[in-house]
């Protein structure tokens, strides 16, 4: 009998452990289908970035950009077109956010106002734009402000200092003690040659320090080295560029003018060009226009000839589009034609 009854309870035991089973395995799918779903509801698309950071619906792109920096930002007088490494990495970052050339507008910003993103247009009209790429150095100071939001960096370079031909090497900042040093009145290598007890001239642009510098009315120009450079390649007949081999690098950064959104974006812009290996638009751009100047700056070097790293932007994607690579590396499809936007212009 007992054993009749053995028999008769194995199967309803088996029964019961598939019971179990199932419901332990319904509640996993219930915790990690509700995890899933918060991490959904949290985690944006780039397309919803793009709504939030307020692109969805622009016609054109406004960028604050230099106009007299040889090899980084100069704009063509005659025919208003504006080259060098920033409009670059401009046109870089506009494709991926959608933008063609020809819907990229740039604008000459002062020094003073990339903190408070406003460009004149050619009428002397003011307007906001909605990216500053414009040597801008990334400091905690200028991160305080409100109005200040840095993307990753994009360049690294150096303060360095530019001379006329033929006068003795400066290879410390201290040789400049007691000389008349000019620099741009808001940039960052304007406290490294006060402290070292040069007499420093402010100016609004570097292309103004020029003038003085010939006339023998500064003794020296100090500012980031990619900007020099680019003065140096100009003249090298006339210009000396001397290594003063300060360790602090000056880190190039797009601000977005507090569009956090905006900021992730840019990011995601630089993360996939910096992590595609077929992806050469950073490197096309540097090839294009600071490789050139490091033979006419030597020893000094222009800056590092690599993209600086990035950390990866958490975007929400289905599962078959990471797994098809849209994030690293991007689809072939996909790099072609952010590869013929921003050349193509």
């Amino acid at each position: 009998m007992a054993d009749e009854e053995a028999e008769l309870s194995a199967p309803k035991r088996a029964k019961g452990s598939v019971v179990r089973l199932v419901a332990w395995l319904v509640a996993v799918l219930l915790v990690v289908g509700a995890g899933l779903y918060f991490w959904w509801q949290q985690v944006p698309s780039e397309d919803d970035l793009r709504e939030q950071a307020g692109l969805k619906g622009k016609a054109q792109l406004f960028v604050g950009v230099a106009d007299d920096n040889p090899g980084v930002a100069l704009k063509d007088p005659k025919t208003g077109i504006y080259t060098g490494f920033d409009i670059d990495i401009a046109y870089l970052i506009a494709a991926d956010l959608g933008f063609r050339p020809n819907e990229v507008r740039f604008l000459t910003i002062e020094n003073e106002d990339r903190n408070r993103m406003r460009a004149a247009d050619e009428q002397g009209h003011f307007l906001t734009v909605d990216l500053v790429i414009s040597t801008y150095s990334i400091t905690e100071e200028r991160e305080r402000e409100r109005s200040v939001s840095f993307s990753a960096p994009y360049l690294d370079t150096e303060q360095s200092v530019m001379t006329l031909k033929g006068v003795p090497a400066v290879q410390d900042m201290s040789d400049l003690a007691g000389k008349t040093v000019c620099t741009i009145t808001t940039s960052t290598s304007r406290n490294p040659a006060s402290d070292a007890g040069a007499k420093v001239v402010g100016k609004r642009r570097i292309s103004e320090c020029m003038p003085g510098l010939r006339n023998h009315e500064f003794d020296a120009v100090t500012t980031d080295a990619a900007i020099l450079a680019g003065y140096v390649a100009l003249e090298p007949e006339v210009l000396q560029h001397h290594d003063i081999g300060l360790a602090v690098p000056e880190e190039w950064g797009v601000n977005t003018g507090g569009n956090d959104n905006l900021t992730k974006l840019v990011n995601l812009s630089l993360y996939r060009s910096h992590n595609d290996p077929e992806d050469k638009r950073w490197e096309d751009a540097y090839d294009r226009n600071l490789r050139g100047e490091e033979r006419a700056s030597f020893p000094q070097p222009v800056a590092n000839d690599k993209q600086p790293d990035v950390d990866e932007v958490e975007v929400r994607q289905w599962p078959w589009e990471r797994l098809a690579g849209t994030i690293r590396p991007i689809g072939a499809t996909e790099r072609r034609r952010r590869r013929t936007a921003s050349s193509g212009r």
